[in-house]
């Protein structure tokens, strides 16, 4: 793409300043048609050393309300804390919520081709960091987002020229680093990295703008006018759902809930006894995890009243506290509901070494979501698909994901209710929401199975816990725990 850029003629003086003042009033009306559409803007900006992004990200910004705009700096070289969670979390965590916009004065274009250009990135991982940001990119256009991307060209003469002149002068000096003169020195390398990267990542739902950068009116000018046209797009094409996606990973069989035998059950003394052996097994494995640095997920979906605490409490029973935490997910709260779904579960994504615990998950999308309509038919049947991506990226990323439906059938469930009810220090167990649910287990069961079914992948399988004797599916899901956290520390 930088190879064959072919610059644009640039106006004159006089019509780049008539066109810049019109163009940001426009984008100043266009904020407030941004806020009432409710649609989130991401406009990343990525360019040479010098090139003038934050010259024209101060431009561009100009007449908008900064209430509603906000600006990320990220460095091409994440922190220890952030390298110790997968690629895309210190991404997604920034990401804007609707009808707010986000600038990025670099993202994830610039750790990617730098870790390429310095050897840290073999041709498998580069590709497999290039399907991570395709696939965000894409989720989050799917999911109302227009993300807006410019990459700021210069000549090498024209970087060289700029380089010294901020290192003449001792009030600009410090933007200036041996990197920089180093992308210089070696510009036709770095032209290299960077138009393929541009290439690989350039596609019709997130396109690539390349701004002539040699004037900064004109390049704001570029910016704005391009900016300004993905705005109208957008919100004409507000509310058209997204294509459907084939999945494209492996698949196991799973069967349906109907057909599962639940007559399993456990002697209170063997119960006892396993618990024992298996408590310390884990325990001693979670400094193992920790020395290893591996991170550990452990989700948990199931029917109301299944044994889902009580699972998790006798896990959490043989963790050292310091090493581990649980999120129990309930209704998304307003600033959660205002971004792509699965931000909230990207901000509890555990670092390496870590075990988060999920108390429901992001399978909320596809059962609660669906039945009570919360979200489009579109939507629901889209994430799937956007699910298996996440957790492949997750997996990718050297994560234990494991993940337990908790399986009792309809009388078991009525019988835990009434004792909730009756029993006045677990009635806070019990509410009216619960009830209602459970007047839907048809439909529930009807959705839980095609969820089993569609995100059953070989990577990332279901488990199903037959919990009408409590005691067997803690024993079961314990079981599964120690011998997957096993095998990881095994090939770490």
């Amino acid at each position: 793409m930088l190879k064959s850029f072919a610059k644009a003629a640039k106006p004159t003086k006089e019509d780049i300043e008539e066109r810049l003042e019109r163009e940001q009033a426009k984008l100043a009306a266009n904020q407030m048609r941004i806020r009432e559409a409710k649609v989130p803007v991401m406009v990343i900006f990525e360019g040479w050393g010098a090139a003038g992004k934050g010259g024209v990200l101060s431009k561009v910004i100009k007449d908008m309300d900064p209430r509603f705009f906000s600006v990320a700096t990220l460095d091409d070289k994440p922190t220890e804390e952030e390298r110790m969670h997968p690629f895309l979390w210190r991404y997604m965590v920034e990401i804007p919520q609707e009808g707010q916009f986000k600038f990025f004065d670099t993202c994830w274009m610039e750790e990617v081709t730098h870790d390429l250009a310095s050897g840290l990135l073999d041709k498998h991982a580069y590709n497999l960091r290039i399907d991570s940001i395709n696939m965000i990119e894409r989720q989050l256009v799917d999911n109302g987002y227009l993300v807006m991307k410019f990459f700021f060209h210069l000549s090498k003469a024209e970087q060289r020229e700029r380089l010294d002149a901020l290192s003449a002068d001792e009030n600009t000096r410090w933007r200036v680093d041996e990197d920089d003169y180093r992308e210089n020195d070696e510009y036709d390398e770095c032209l290299q990295v960077y138009d393929r990267y541009l290439r690989d990542t350039n596609r019709s739902s997130a396109p690539w703008y390349i701004i002539d950068s040699k004037s900064r009116k004109w390049a704001t000018l570029q910016v704005l006018e391009f900016l300004n046209m993905g705005i109208e797009v957008a919100i004409h094409n507000r509310g058209v759902a997204a294509p459907l996606r084939q999945n494209v990973f492996p698949l196991t069989k799973m069967p349906p809930l109907s057909s599962i035998p639940l007559d399993k059950t456990m002697e209170d003394d063997e119960y006892r006894a396993e618990l024992k052996v298996l408590r310390a097994r884990l325990q001693e494995l979670h400094n193992v995890v920790y020395r290893k640095r591996i991170p550990v997920i452990i989700a948990y979906e199931g029917w109301d009243a299944a044994g889902k605490g009580g699972n998790i409490k006798r896990i959490t029973s043989a963790l050292d506290p310091r090493g581990y935490r649980v999120i129990p997910i309930a209704s998304p709260e307003p600033h959660e509901k205002a971004r792509h779904y699965l931000w909230r579960f990207w901000q509890h994504v555990p670092k390496a070494g870590h075990i988060v615990i999920f108390d429901r998950t992001w399978y909320g999308r596809v059962m609660v979501e669906r039945i009570e309509g919360f979200c489009s038919v579109n939507d629901w049947m889209r994430a799937y698909n956007e699910i298996n991506e996440f957790e492949n990226e997750l997996v990718e990323a050297g994560t234990v994901l494991l993940k337990f439906w908790v399986q009792i059938d309809s009388d078991t469930q009525l019988a835990r209710f009434t004792d909730r009810q009756n029993t006045p220090e677990k009635q806070w167990k019990i509410t009216d929401e619960d009830w209602r649910n459970r007047e839907k287990w048809d439909l529930y069961e009807t959705a839980v199975n095609e969820m089993l079914q569609r995100t059953s992948t070989t990577f990332a399988p279901w488990h199903v816990l037959e919990s009408v004797d409590k005691r067997y599916a803690r024993i079961k899901a314990m079981r599964i725990v120690v011998d997957a956290i096993e095998k990881a520390c095994e090939r770490a």
